[in-house]
């Protein structure tokens, strides 16, 4: 699918106002269920984890959803934490689905060894409408720094607040998608009065590190651990993957902090954005689970191994 050359919504060089907000907005259909794919899930693991209620999110007349997340029932205050989030963009499937598959089959792993704060689905609205932004049109994995204007993100890093420097690991799971080049960045384009220029979608899974602390042998182990599930991404001619330098196999970096990254939200020394490719032919929505999965689990043990 190719992007449309002009974006249905504004007029193309204008930024968005309020009107082309409410446009974009009418357009987002509920698609899926967060309380039947989500919240049944938490449920059924209120017997293995602490199930905190940690903030509601108002939509308007599209509901209000609460936010959980699991919390080690065994939590210690002198083990390691580890924070897990999935859902920072709610068309991310197997981010959401791949933390609940975790919290669900290995979890139990760790107990008396690390303390683990998982939270699958930070931002339901989006979850439902398969969509990048939040209701306000506001991309909230933009909006972890200071000026954030994401409700999501401003529970998440509440939530967060109290134990921010005390997490050795951070896993942000994410994924790239065909729909980020045929959909999401042209609207992200026509929403800041730019001109959309078509990019390239890699095909595989790669890790984004911080530019400020890359931690690559930690990246690397991530990557190895999850060529065992599911392909990884090649750099593209230019050697590079959606448009920064690959710096190991599978892997690039960006500024997290400046750029407002939810994996900017603790200063744990071992952190991971994952970046899972669910349009691959070679890839099931299975395999995008386990790749997640995998992730996290080659996280924790490189860390609990340092």
């Amino acid at each position: 699918m190719h992007p449309p050359e002009t974006y249905p919504i504004g007029t193309p060089g204008q930024p968005w106002g309020a009107t082309e907000r409410a446009a974009w907005r009418a357009r987002q259909a509920r698609q899926r269920s967060y309380a039947d794919d989500v919240l049944l899930a938490i449920d059924r693991l209120r017997d293995a984890f602490d199930v905190q209620q940690y903030g509601t999110l108002d939509v308007g007349d599209d509901g209000r959803f609460p936010l959980y997340a699991l919390r080690s029932r065994d939590w210690r205050e002198d083990l390691p934490s580890a924070l897990v989030t999935g859902g920072i963009h709610g068309y991310e499937t197997s981010g959401v689905h791949g933390a609940l598959q975790f919290a669900r089959q290995h979890a139990k792993d760790y107990a008396g060894r690390l303390n683990l704060l998982i939270v699958p689905c930070v931002s339901p609205w989006a979850y439902e409408r398969i969509q990048r932004w939040n209701a306000e049109a506001i991309d909230p994995n933009r909006s972890f720094g200071p000026d954030g204007q994401a409700a999501e993100s401003a529970a998440l890093k509440q939530l967060v607040a109290p134990l921010r420097d005390r997490f050795l690991v951070h896993m942000d799971l994410h994924e790239t998608t065909d729909s980020d080049e045929s959909e999401f960045r042209p609207a992200k384009a026509a929403r800041d009065g730019q001109a959309f220029e078509p990019g390239e979608i890699p095909d595989g899974f790669y890790t984004v590190g911080d530019t400020e602390d890359p931690q690559p042998a930690f990246q690397q182990a991530i990557i190895a651990a999850v060529a065992k599930v599911t392909h990884i991404a090649p750099a593209d001619a230019k050697g590079e993957i959606i448009g920064s330098p690959v710096v190991a196999h599978g892997v690039i970096n960006y500024p997290c902090r400046e750029l407002g990254l939810c994996a900017s939200v603790t200063t744990a020394r071992f952190r991971s954005t994952t970046e899972v490719y669910p349009d691959s032919p070679r890839a099931t929505p299975a395999q995008c689970n386990d790749a997640q999965v995998a992730a996290v689990r080659a996280a924790l043990d490189f860390a609990l191994a340092r």
